[in-house]
């Protein structure tokens, strides 16, 4: 098997990396709605949708959860069960209660104002390395290693060709030493980043350029996000628990103004199983639902009174 570390590439090839990626950037560059602001709140919005959604889906979808909840503040005020109603559809619902957290979060802890520092936004819920960094560099251009799966095309493609199963730590250095330091940075300020080229070469333009080319790369080549270790394949959703606790979150935001409000058990079951007919699979047992409904309440989509569940 070939070895998955590279030749450390000479000052010479990264400047010539670092030129083809900014040219065929520009070349390629997408006017995207979230790429027009570098209001943090906005960015942060917009890099967790894009999580696992196509970006036409997030086009069409950001502009409505923007009107509903223009702010960090408005977001935060707002109760779980409208985060979540404006959330559906857009899959992995925890996200929307993780969103709410965090936005309460800032306007806590921060008074309304996102934290800079990777240390203080990966503190917030739901907030990883890669939507930290996300934040950092096209809300305030700071470098910075943005490890998401377009960028890591490119660098696959270019410094580990025909290589398999590359762990991510092999690519983190190259990133660094990739992406350029922030706009006026002192001479003793640059490194581990790369000399800007000129006043257009910042970390946001880096990386909207990685992102295009990224892009481009995956629809015209054999993906080569597929060699890293740690690619996997989404899971099935049609038939799977996924898909169930989907429908049973819908079930319970649906019932929040009825007389009375919320859901049983049997309504649960009821529900899912119609969903289950629909598409021509079998009943399931009540127990699965009950399952599914108590790891709802515990994760803070619902809660349990007397014998029905209610959306929070």
């Amino acid at each position: 098997m070939p070895d998955a570390t590279p030749t450390v590439p000479t000052s010479e090839e990264l400047l010539a990396f670092r030129a083809t990626v900014r040219e065929r950037g520009r070349e390629l560059y997408r006017d995207l709605p979230w790429r027009r602001t570098r209001d943090p709140y906005a960015i942060w919005i917009s890099e967790v949708m894009l999580q696992q959604t196509q970006v036409p889906r997030v086009e069409t979808r950001m502009p409505a959860w923007l009107d509903r909840f223009p702010t960090v503040q408005a977001l935060a005020q707002a109760a779980p069960s409208d985060v979540l109603d404006a959330w559906q559809g857009m899959g992995y619902n925890r996200r929307a209660l993780a969103l709410h957290r965090a936005a309460q979060c800032v306007v806590e802890d921060w008074d309304g104002e996102f934290p800079r520092e990777t240390r203080d936004l990966v503190a917030l819920p739901g907030i990883g390395p890669a939507t930290a960094q996300g934040i950092r560099s096209f809300a305030f251009d700071l470098p910075g290693v943005y490890l998401e799966t377009n960028v890591r095309t490119v660098f696959l493609h270019h410094f580990f060709p025909d290589v398999p199963a590359v762990p991510d730590r092999e690519l983190v250095p190259l990133i660094q030493a990739a992406c350029p330091a922030a706009p006026g940075a002192a001479a003793d300020e640059i490194a581990p980043f790369a000399a800007p080229q000129d006043d257009a070469d910042t970390p946001r333009a880096w990386y909207y350029a990685l992102l295009d080319y990224g892009a481009y790369l995956k629809k015209t080549l054999p993906n080569p996000s597929r060699r890293s270790a740690g690619y996997s394949r989404q899971s099935k959703f049609e038939g799977s628990r996924r898909q169930k606790r989907a429908h049973i979150v819908r079930m319970l935001l649906a019932a929040r103004d009825g007389q009375p409000a919320g859901i049983t058990l049997a309504d649960a079951v009821v529900g899912v199983n119609e969903m289950e007919a629909a598409a021509g699979r079998g009943p399931v047992e009540c127990d699965l639902i009950a399952g599914i409904l108590a790891d709802l309440e515990r994760e803070g989509f619902c809660r349990a009174e007397d014998d029905r569940w209610l959306s929070v």
